[in-house]
């Protein structure tokens, strides 16, 4: 299933849309999907990649790859006057293109996890709030028809009162073409801050509780033979919500390097009166061809649907979901487990 495209207005102006950095995995797809719809016009900058390890496509080199307008600078970038940015950079970077973006006055998309600490989360917000933006934090799982279906379940009552939990969201380890995700100078961490917050924020749109107490462990035995991995590789973390509820993530980079795809999202959802389960990535053909594992995804495109909402919020001029309380919310979360995995004690979510 395809997302109805988000710009097309009879006779309005193409949005101006601005990628900002390639650092990230997701920032090509994007490029690709917003490059397919109509009334929008693209315009990209990388100027980090200049610091980038060798071997890394990024820069002039990969928008020339994709086909995308390119220039050398964020300020020249802003000074095009976009409608929308997508800020796609090392987690670290988030908050000056964040806030830059802001200031220029152009609609914010930002990767997830939102920032690396709180007040760098809480600044972000603050910018666009003053300057009468959305901020709209990059959480594609949203979309998928099969937690959407979950939702309708639980709102009409067909589980009773939730009770439990239990989510995992495991990948290959992202080295390579973008090890900087194994960097905690530039990621924030390892797989607790790429992997818990898809599950978090599942459970905060699901549930609306409030998160109260963590406790989490790591290690970095996965992958442990990697140089270049400085972060950890496993975690599982126990989330304890106000009222009862209980959740438990698996957040570990725990695919093979010879997996044929990235990895995957599971949910299971304990109720007095059922359980539910979802996978919204199972849709694909497996099998083996001669080059090794195939895996053929065919069904819906929830990074396409995320950024329809984007630009359908910009053109309506409303506020975008999931939004940069979300991304606070589900940040929280993962300080919370960085902080309980440091020292072994439960953690109050501040």
């Amino acid at each position: 299933m395809s997302a109805i495209p988000a710009t097309t207005v009879p006779g309005a102006r193409p949005l101006r849309v601005a990628l900002m950095s390639f650092a990230h995995v997701h920032a090509a797809a994007y490029a690709s999907l917003l490059q397919a719809m109509p009334q929008v016009e693209l315009r990209a900058s990388d100027p980090d990649s200049a610091t980038s390890p060798v071997g890394e496509r990024r820069g002039q080199d990969l928008a020339d790859d994709l086909g995308v307008a390119y220039v050398d600078s964020y300020a020249e970038l802003l000074a095009w006057r976009p409608d929308a940015v997508i800020v796609t950079s090392e987690n670290a970077r988030h908050r000056p293109l964040v806030e830059a973006a802001a200031q220029a006055g152009a609609a914010v998309l930002c990767e997830k996890p939102l920032a690396t600490t709180l007040d760098d989360a809480f600044a972000m917000q603050a910018a666009c709030d003053a300057a009468g933006v959305t901020l709209m934090t990059a959480y594609p799982v949203r979309f998928s028809p099969a937690f959407a279906r979950l939702r309708e379940l639980v709102t009409a009552g067909g589980l009773g009162t939730l009770l439990a939990a239990t989510g995992t969201n495991n990948g290959q380890i992202p080295v390579g073409d973008r090890a900087w995700f194994t960097d905690p100078a530039l990621s924030g961490g390892g797989a607790m801050v790429d992997h818990i917050v898809h599950v978090a924020d599942l459970l905060d749109a699901l549930t609306g509780l409030t998160p109260v107490t963590v406790r989490a462990v790591a290690n970095r035995i996965l992958h442990g033979e990697k140089p270049e991995v400085r972060a950890e590789t496993g975690g599982l973390v126990t989330i304890g919500y106000a009222g009862g509820f209980i959740a438990t993530v698996d957040c570990s980079w725990s695919q093979p390097d010879s997996a044929p795809t990235w990895g995957g999202l599971t949910l299971q959802v304990v109720g007095t009166r059922g359980i539910a389960d979802i996978d919204p990535f199972a849709q694909h053909v497996g099998g083996v061809g001669p080059a090794g594992a195939v895996y053929l995804a065919y069904g819906t495109n929830t990074d396409e649907l995320l950024l329809a909402e984007f630009l359908h919020a910009v053109r309506d001029g409303r506020a975008g979901q999931p939004d940069g309380g979300a991304g606070i919310r589900s940040l929280k979360i993962v300080l919370a487990a960085q902080e309980s995995a440091r020292t072994g004690a439960v953690v109050s979510v501040r």
